[in-house]
């Protein structure tokens, strides 16, 4: 049996059965990383001796009877924008490439409290910044659906592992849709959570107020099971919400019968392929017939979040990202006559020329005398967003909208145009400036066998509300877990 096209859930019940261990698993996603990373290219670092040992470990824990998590024995990636203590972090950039973290992020340090196998660090878009995972300082992540096309970005490695089966579960950060779109390129699902939900501790900065760490995985189940670990409240996250979570498996209900599903029209507008809006349209009327209600709304703001997502993460990027100078870690220049000559050479030759792009973006949008025109005018946007949001949730329970306008496009097809690469991220952004809750789940294939991906919207907190409507289409369609031959 290939183990590595399980699902966690599956896994889980087999290791508790005793049907196999965590070291076969493990030895199954590792072969198949092994086989298949030279075509998806997902991974920066790869971590086989630490998984086996954490396999090894969960096995006798086991043996001895021990209650464990059902996420034990579990391979699980990591976006290699989040700190692993000892193993190396490095943002997908040069000035980050031989940075080992002397500590773990919260996500982690709970994912180990849950016994987890990590399998290792997955490639990204440079500092999380990109919307196809080519701007990576050290590879280009291919789609593993079909290779010549991009797996979406930033968390393109995480998308593209799992789906691959190069690991069971894998955690992304999502600033502007950068979990959803490639979970909608890959046909897997991509949870985008709650702002302050789940802690950013030890989360590499790219846009304080806007980045969230989530999960990837192949059924609802498997996202509500690993999101369930990582939420919560965090001493060493001053953003993190104080609240108590339920347990989001125990309490999936996939009773649809009377939920409002709203469908903004400016999500189905000029823009998005017709393929797109015919498969999430059809996924519509199919939860319809099973007792959904559709109510058309309108999100007038929509059109503008594009611009004002831009504004804000470049002006928090240029801030975050003046820490990476070359004077205590990371790169540093070998060519400097003087201290100014070192920063910029250090920064000139450590950064790509997207991170460059926004980090000069930010810093015009944030100078004196273009204030008040750019950033403070984007914050009030922001708020006229999240005011048309929770309006909105008075008539409908969740949203449902396309996850991206097209599904994935060829790789270098708009390397050269960012404003085309931009304006990917049109149907992910305004989540994120809003604060809210959104799940990416698979609804078909288009006629090129990419998979095309829709998106449920819910007010904050709605997590359960998001997971119970994806497991009932899930269920409807039966599944989602397709890992293609490579």
């Amino acid at each position: 049996m290939e183990l590595y096209k399980l699902t966690a859930t599956e896994l889980s019940n087999m290791l508790r059965n005793k049907e196999c261990s965590s070291v076969e698993i493990t030895k199954s996603v590792i072969d198949r990383i092994t086989n298949v990373e030279n075509k998806v290219n997902a991974y920066i670092t790869v971590t086989n001796e630490l998984a086996i040992e954490q396999a090894k470990s969960v096995d006798e824990k086991l043996a001895k009877g021990n209650k464990l998590s059902p996420l034990a024995g579990i391979p699980v990636g990591i976006k290699d924008n989040i700190c692993t203590k000892d193993v190396l972090t490095t943002c997908a950039s040069k000035i980050l490439y031989n940075f080992v973290p002397p500590y773990n992020a919260t996500v982690y340090n709970r994912l180990l409290d849950n016994d987890v196998v990590l399998t290792g660090k997955l490639n990204l878009d440079e500092f999380a910044m990109g919307s196809s995972c080519e701007n990576s300082y050290f590879k280009k992540t291919s789609n593993p659906h079909n290779l010549e096309y991009v797996p979406g970005g930033s968390s393109g490695g995480s998308a593209a592992a799992v789906a691959a089966g190069e690991a069971i579960l894998t955690l992304g950060s999502d600033t502007g849709g950068s979990i959803r779109l490639p979970a909608a390129y890959c046909g897997v699902v991509g949870l985008k959570p709650t702002y302050g939900s789940v802690s950013r501790y030890g989360l590499v900065a790219f846009a304080s107020s806007l980045d969230q760490i989530g999960p990837f995985a192949r059924s609802i189940n498997d996202t509500a099971m690993i999101y369930s670990a990582i939420c919560g409240a965090d001493k060493m996250d001053a953003t993190s919400a104080k609240r108590e979570y339920p347990n989001f498996v125990a309490n999936l209900n996939t009773n649809i019968k009377g939920l409002r599903i709203g469908l903004p029209k400016e999500y189905f507008a000029e823009g998005v392929s017709e393929e797109v809006k015919q498969n999430v349209m059809e996924a519509a009327k199919l939860l319809e017939q099973n007792g959904a209600v559709l109510v058309p709304v309108s999100l007038p703001s929509t059109d503008y979040a594009l611009s004002a997502y831009y504004i804000i993460s470049s002006a928090e990027a240029s801030s975050n990202l003046a820490r990476f100078d070359g004077v205590k870690y990371g790169y540093r220049t070998e060519n400097y006559n003087n201290l100014i000559e070192m920063y910029e050479n250090t920064r000139s030759e450590g950064f790509g020329d997207e991170v460059k792009r926004r980090i000069l973006l930010g810093t015009f949008v944030l100078s004196s005398g273009y204030y008040d025109a750019y950033y403070k005018r984007a914050k009030l946007l922001q708020k006229q967003i999240l005011n048309e949001f929770n309006e909105t949730f008075e008539q409908c329970d969740v949203l449902l909208t396309p996850t991206g306008t097209d599904t994935a496009f060829k790789i270098g097809e708009k390397s050269n145009d960012p404003i085309k690469m931009y304006a990917n991220d049109i149907c992910t952004v305004t989540v994120n400036i809003a604060g809210l809750p959104a799940i990416s789940i698979p609804c078909g294939k288009a006629k090129n066998g990419l998979p095309i991906g829709m998106q449920f919207i819910g007010p904050k907190f709605s997590e359960q509300s998001l997971f119970n409507v994806s497991k009932k289409y899930e269920d409807l369609v039966g599944g989602f877990n397709d890992v293609p031959t490579l």
